[in-house]
């Protein structure tokens, strides 16, 4: 392999790396305005999920119904937990899975999720949220979440500058430039 291939392969690796880290959080951003939304509706507060992750700091705050200092600590861990769990998943992918099914693929990846951290890891580590969290809006969240992060190969795209390849749908023709429809002699 030589040096340019090399730097074309890490390259490749960083941008999925990156595109990963953005789509995870493009996506906890979408899982968390919706989890507000849906709290606003059953007539919680905005920040109800917010500062029930923040009891992973303060075992004993109270679950204020106001945006505290509390609040910004729960954001910061959803965020970090999503956007590093998007970048460990594109990594994986990376080019292992062909592109229309990555979309698919993250899906499921979010549910599992949720159902390995709110039903598995956090009642032993965070029982309060395990307990207290609203299961069909967090499970539609995570679909939110699982939807955004699986656009990251466009990310891809955009960082490595290319175009996104054209995927051909069954009985549709793809359009021709007038170099390629010209007759070869």
């Amino acid at each position: 392999m030589d040096a340019a291939t090399q730097s074309e392969t890490a390259r490749l690796r960083l941008a999925t790396f990156l595109a990963g880290l953005e789509g995870g959080t493009v996506g906890v951003l979408w899982m968390l305005a919706w989890l507000g939304v849906s709290s606003v509706w059953q007539q919680r507060s905005f920040w109800a999920p917010e500062n029930l992750m923040a009891t992973a700091f303060d075992r004993n705050s109270n679950l204020a119904p106001i945006f505290t200092w509390a609040t910004c600590a729960g954001l910061a861990l959803y965020v970090l937990i999503y956007s590093a769990l998007g970048a460990a998943f594109s990594s994986f992918l990376r080019d292992r899975v062909p592109s229309r099914r990555v979309m698919l693929m993250a899906v499921i990846f979010a549910i599992v999720w949720y159902y390995v951290s709110f039903r598995g890891v956090f009642r032993l580590v965070l029982p309060l949220v395990a307990l207290l969290h609203v299961e069909h809006a967090t499970l539609i969240g995570h679909l939110l979440y699982g939807t955004m992060l699986g656009r990251y190969p466009a990310y891809v795209h955009r960082l490595m500058n290319t175009a996104p390849p054209v995927a051909e749908a069954p009985g549709v023709a793809v359009e021709q430039t007038p170099e390629e429809q010209a007759p070869q002699s």
